[in-house]
């Protein structure tokens, strides 16, 4: 049990490095929070920071998730024998997004978790042969929900809402399914903002041509 809680601690430590934030400091000088959107992840340093420094945040902020799961969950897989190594895999994902959502170093105010969560998702895949197609899926909804819209916030909602009925439709395991509700709950509560702006019509689109 020490193991565990010891790899939940770590894995919440490890998501809560503000990327975007540390990003901002060190090449503008500045605190992205007060800039943009306000948001600590990689929308918000793409818009601020630059394409290059945004690109860079997303695939930080998903090793995060995917380091935790990947890595931390075969290390505590085989020390901890009375836990199934999904469930290990579950809880140390969903560490790694909550210190990404709420980091101790920012005062518990992080991102949205969308690059955090996917890399969580990359990870339980790699281990999971049968989420493939459910991730793949969930991918090509986000994508094609963001080339019709312009709108990241758009594309990540209708994506996680997607994600439980996928998990249903594929016959994943109760633990994945409970996962999947858990994951789509956050995205939107972390999104509650854009919700209102999405009504409102004043969420920003991305312009392609720029």
């Amino acid at each position: 049990m020490l193991w565990i809680i010891l790899g939940i601690i770590i894995s919440y430590l490890l998501g809560s490095i503000p990327t975007a934030y540390i990003f901002g400091r060190v090449l503008k000088g500045i605190d992205i929070r007060k800039f943009g959107s306000g948001n600590v992840g990689a929308t918000n340093a793409m818009r601020v920071l630059g394409k290059g420094p945004g690109i860079i945040v997303l695939l930080l902020d998903a090793l995060k998730g995917f380091v935790a799961v990947f890595l931390f969950g075969e290390i505590l897989s085989l020390k901890v024998g009375f836990v199934s190594g999904e469930l290990i895999m579950i809880l140390l994902g969903l560490a790694c997004i909550s210190g990404h959502n709420w980091t101790i170093f920012l005062g518990f105010k992080g991102g949205k978790g969308m690059a955090t969560t996917l890399g969580v998702l990359i990870g339980l895949t790699l281990q999971i042969s049968g989420l493939k197609i459910v991730l793949g899926l969930a991918v090509l909804i986000w994508l094609a929900v963001f080339i019709i819209s312009r709108i990241v916030s758009v594309a990540s909602l209708i994506s996680a809402l997607a994600l439980p009925v996928l998990m249903l439709a594929f016959g994943q395991s109760n633990g994945l399914i409970a996962l999947s509700f858990l994951l789509s709950a956050l995205v939107i509560l972390r999104h509650k903002a854009n919700i209102q702006r999405i009504f409102a019509g004043t969420e920003p689109r991305i312009n392609f041509k720029k």
